[in-house]
């Protein structure tokens, strides 16, 4: 895995009309600051890129940042002739988007990061999820601190011909919007989906770039393939003959065409998955998740849970339950007792770090 090195002279630069940023990794900045820097460069340039190419190049690529503050590279590709790395901080779990000059980033093995960065939350919840990868359905991160007043949202966009269920959005920043802004909301999403719902992507972007929702993207497979006549042991990623590969990669590249920045984090489709495609993924260097609250199932979320429900148009009875719950808990959200908590710094959280 790969950390971003920069030198400690900001700059900015302007190339086919896109404006590049690049920080130094100085004290004037906070992490925050920084990641929000790289990111902005990157959707910048994002916006120009032809739509569904693939980026040059794009490939899984370990390193390790050469200066401070120490992140790890996940991909590498190349973009308008610069080194372009999908970076992810060990300590916070966040992920950022950074244009680096090759000596920047000394190339690793999974091996010497694990040894390296083993006491990080990022190396320590890999190495808990390889105790989870048995399970058929669920396998992963259920539920992250137990001792927080209330959950971290998950929202999946599975592929669909209905358009996003919008109203989850302004129910949610109705309940939680006086207390919690931006409100932290991890939404997983599809290729597929992306391609299909351009118009409902950019509502959702909108609504982050305001500073309503403070989301976390999650890879959800690029065809998120299902057949309901099959049984779930080859259904889903299990379906005989599926790109493992393909089915990662070709969604972080259609995320980050959209503008949107890939987390450490993956689900799979239906929550289905053996021993054998859960490592996959673990070498991918994600995190799988899983849920053990499903509104539409009735599973009820308790604390530290990871809730899940569908806004992609095919799932109104979990929408309706969960606009139903956060109603039920206006007094608490008013009270600060029930809250939504931020998926990475949760799982940072119970990784006691």
């Amino acid at each position: 895995m790969l950390q971003p090195g920069t030198g400690r002279k900001a700059f900015s630069g302007k190339k086919q009309g896109m404006v590049w940023q690049r920080v130094g990794f100085t004290n004037r900045y906070t992490q925050a600051a920084i990641r929000k820097v790289l990111i902005s460069s990157w959707l910048l340039c994002a916006g120009s890129m032809p739509t569904l190419a693939q980026l040059s190049g794009y490939t899984v690529f370990y390193g390790v940042t050469t200066q401070k503050p120490t992140q790890v590279s996940l991909r590498k590709w190349a973009f308008q002739g610069r080194s372009m790395y999908l970076l992810v901080n060990p300590q916070t779990m966040n992920t950022s988007v950074a244009a680096l000059p090759d000596n920047a980033v000394r190339r690793a093995t999974q091996t010497s990061l694990q040894q390296q960065f083993g006491r990080t939350a990022y190396v320590k919840a890999l190495a808990v999820e390889k105790a989870r990868d048995s399970n058929l359905q669920d396998a992963g991160i259920e539920r992250a601190d137990t001792t927080e007043r209330g959950f971290s949202l998950t929202i999946d966009l599975c592929p669909s011909t209905k358009p996003l269920t919008r109203s989850v959005f302004e129910n949610l920043i109705a309940a939680f919007g006086d207390e919690e802004k931006p409100i932290p909301v991890t939404i997983t999403v599809s290729g597929l989906w992306m391609n299909s719902h351009q118009d409902d992507l950019a509502y959702l972007k909108s609504l982050s770039a305001r500073g309503d929702l403070d989301i976390t993207w999650v890879n959800h497979s690029y065809h998120h393939r299902f057949d309901p006549k099959r049984p779930l042991p080859v259904n889903f990623l299990l379906e005989p003959n599926t790109d493992i590969a393909g089915e990662v990669l070709l969604n972080e590249q259609t995320m980050l065409q959209n503008g949107l920045v890939p987390s450490v984090f993956f689900r799979f489709p239906g929550l289905v998955s053996d021993k054998l495609v859960f490592d996959r993924i673990l070498d991918f260097g994600l995190l799988p998740i899983g849920s053990d609250a499903w509104l539409a199932k009735g599973q009820q979320p308790k604390q530290g849970s990871l809730v899940l429900i569908h806004a992609n148009g095919n799932e109104p009875v979990g929408i309706n339950d969960f606009i139903q719950l956060i109603r039920q808990k206006s007094a608490s959200i008013r009270n600060k007792q029930w809250l939504l908590y931020e998926l990475p710094a949760s799982v940072v959280k119970s990784e006691g770090n």
